[in-house]
């Protein structure tokens, strides 16, 4: 019966839609965390100060210039500001011309600070200080049992990239 393949193939794409759309959703709400991150101040945009802080903690300085000629990259309301769409639109272009890995590697070389392939405690204490987030002791050691599968008290890359995902939980 020709109609049950066409069938079947059509509702295989339709829950490939649907799985993308769902991807999709995720990878908003992934943005929408980074970007309020960035937005200190909690108003809906990125002053280039906003930015600077943040591109501190990741370890690369910009003077005022550098900072004002990427947020001039990005903003297309000549605001002068990054607001949630514009920052959707920039790390959409970012996100696809780079392989998905090589930025979580790059994430995790962040919290990774003295470059031994793991995140202890202290590490991701001093990265969620930096980046304004005042977490306690146990708070710290609780995210890292969380994701801490062999149970050596500190998170390896595996570890890390599944993390980020399954999201949080």
């Amino acid at each position: 019966n020709p109609s049950a393949g066409s069938r079947s193939r059509m509702a295989s794409k339709k829950s490939k839609t649907q799985y993308d759309s769902k991807k999709h959703e995720k990878e908003v709400e992934e943005m929408r965390e980074v970007f309020d991150l960035f937005d200190k101040d909690s108003d809906g945009t990125i002053t280039i100060s906003e930015l600077g802080v943040v591109l501190k903690s990741l370890k690369k300085n910009f003077n005022e210039k550098q900072l004002k000629e990427i947020i001039k990259k990005v903003d297309k309301n000549g605001d002068g500001q990054i607001d949630f769409e514009e920052f959707l639109k920039m790390m959409s272009n970012r996100v696809g011309t780079r392989n998905r890995d090589y930025e979580l590697k790059e994430a995790f070389n962040v919290f990774d600070q003295d470059g031994d392939g793991y995140i202890t405690a202290s590490e991701l204490s001093t990265v969620m200080k930096t980046l304004g987030e005042q977490i306690d002791k146990e708070t710290i050691d609780l995210m890292i049992e969380g994701v801490d599968r062999d149970g050596d008290g500190e998170i390896d890359f595996n570890e890390f990239k599944m993390m980020m995902a399954e999201g949080p939980q």
